[in-house]
């Protein structure tokens, strides 16, 4: 017998709330009001999408650019308060971030 079932026992009428774990915190993102602009350019003759206009916490900012490199599996940075991502993913991008709730703008092109 473990000791969920010996605090079953002992408190029938307990109803376990359910605590988040340090992991769903961490999940949770600020959302904003204004959409977040997903504009195309390229530097140096490479094609790269910046993310700007984000108006939460840096570390929020950068645990969704660190997110995003890892679902498309390309490199990027996070730099001036924008996130650059190798490559022109705007749609894939804009996607993921309308599944999270996001607004998302795209500029040119």
């Amino acid at each position: 017998m473990d000791l969920q079932d010996q605090l079953k026992n002992l408190f029938p009428d307990h109803k376990p709330e359910k605590v988040e774990t340090p992991e769903e915190q961490e999940d949770q993102l600020w959302m904003q009001d204004e959409p977040i602009i997903c504009k195309y350019e390229k530097r140096k003759g490479k094609p790269i999408t910046i993310l700007e206009g984000y108006t939460g916490a840096d570390e929020d900012f950068k645990k969704l650019a660190k997110e995003l490199k890892t679902k498309l599996s390309v490199g990027g940075s996070f730099k001036n308060d924008a996130i650059i991502i190798q490559g022109d993913y705007r749609n894939q991008i804009m996607n993921i971030l309308k599944e999270k709730g996001f607004k998302v703008k795209r500029v040119g092109g």
